[in-house]
This record gives structure tokens, sequence and C-alpha cells, in this order.
């Protein structure tokens, strides 16, 4: 880590941290020869971090072959705007693992890996609904990378302004961002299920 290397962390329980508060990773890959970058969900599980998707995905079929990826997960925490515009920053949390992913075939791991996929989204859903069926497990492509070359990137705080700017008469701050769940919204067809206490109190806090 090069640029503003005192805002990395390496240690397992930061970047764990940070990844099982995310929804989201950035898969970047090359295929054919071109940069490819795709959004997709995610699951951890112990060392091992877990992408799926349909087992027709130019994605997966191109990262089973063995290929370098290297995937970024980004939490965004606050605006931080400063008294100049060169020193406006973000606060925020990211983790970038470099590896090579591998193909989940023993059905067991594929299926506790679809069971932390649902669970990584909504804690304790799986417990509740109809598990995946042969032939969507078999429509399904599992891939796991290894937790080993992996770093975390930091930024909390207040703004860093120029000593001489503190005097301006400009505001500056921390506008703080967070992910607030609503109002569960019925399906239609519920036909008088309520919804649980996990939908209900929904909340990436699992303490």
């Amino acid at each position: 880590m090069k640029r503003l290397p005192k805002r990395g962390q390496y240690d397992h329980e930061a970047v764990h941290q940070i990844l099982d508060e995310a929804f989201v990773c950035h898969v970047g890959f090359v295929a054919d020869g071109k940069p490819v970058v795709i959004p997709t969900a995610f699951a951890r599980i112990g060392q091992e971090l877990y992408i799926h998707g349909s087992a027709a995905s130019r994605m997966l079929r191109s990262l089973d072959e063995g290929i370098d990826v290297c995937l970024t997960v980004t939490l965004v925490d606050g605006l931080v705007l400063a008294r100049s515009a060169f020193h406006h920053s973000i606060n925020y949390r990211s983790v970038v693992i470099f590896g090579i992913a591998r193909l989940v075939e023993d059905p067991a791991e594929k299926l506790n890996a679809l069971h932390a996929f649902t669970d990584h989204i909504v804690h304790d859903r799986w417990q509740d609904v109809r598990p995946p069926t042969d032939s969507e497990l078999r429509a399904t492509t599992v891939l796991k990378i290894p937790l080993e070359e992996v770093s975390a990137k930091v930024r909390t705080g207040p703004p860093l302004d120029d000593e001489e700017d503190y005097a301006l008469s400009v505001w500056a701050g921390v506008v703080p961002l967070t992910v607030t769940a609503g109002v569960p919204i019925d399906d239609e067809r519920l036909n008088g299920i309520e919804a649980p206490d996990y939908v209900r109190h929904y909340t990436r806090n699992r303490s």
C-alpha cells in the first residue's frame, strides 16, 4: 500500500468486520484481453470469500479457469467537508483482496456457502426459507477466494485543512452516512403472515 499507507490495516478482525457489514463486492479480472469489473453479492466463511451466480455467467466461467482476480469492498461512513476544495474527502472503510478463484465442487460446501449468502444479507433467514433444489444447485456456480493477500484501508475523523485555512469563514466538518432499513413492505400474496423480528428490526449490527 503506497498511497496513504497510514490508513492501511492488515489484521483479520478489521478485514472481517468490513466484509461482514458490506453487501456487494466488485470483482475485477481480465477476459479476452480486456479488463472487466462486475458487482456481485458475496459471503465470508472463516478465511474464504464466496461468490456465486448462474452457471452460464461469463464472469464465473472466466474465474473458474483459475485466472487472477481482484475483489474490492467499500463502506462509506461520511462526507468530509473541508475549508478548501482540495482537502474534501470521504470517511470510508475498504478491503482489497487479490487471489485466484476456485470452483466449489463439494455439494456440502456449496450448500453451506449458499446458506452463508442468505444469512449474510438477512441474518437467520435461511432457517425460514425453502432450501435449494437439486436443479437449482446445478444451475448455480459457487467460487471461493482465500483471504490471504488482503488489506483494509480506513479513513475516519474530521477534515485536515492547511493551517492557514482554519481562519477562513467556511463551515467544515463531517456529514455522517448510514444504511437504515425502512418499514417492511408485505408481498401481496402473504395470506396474513406477519414479518419476523429479523425483518421488522433489520440491522447490519449482529452484536
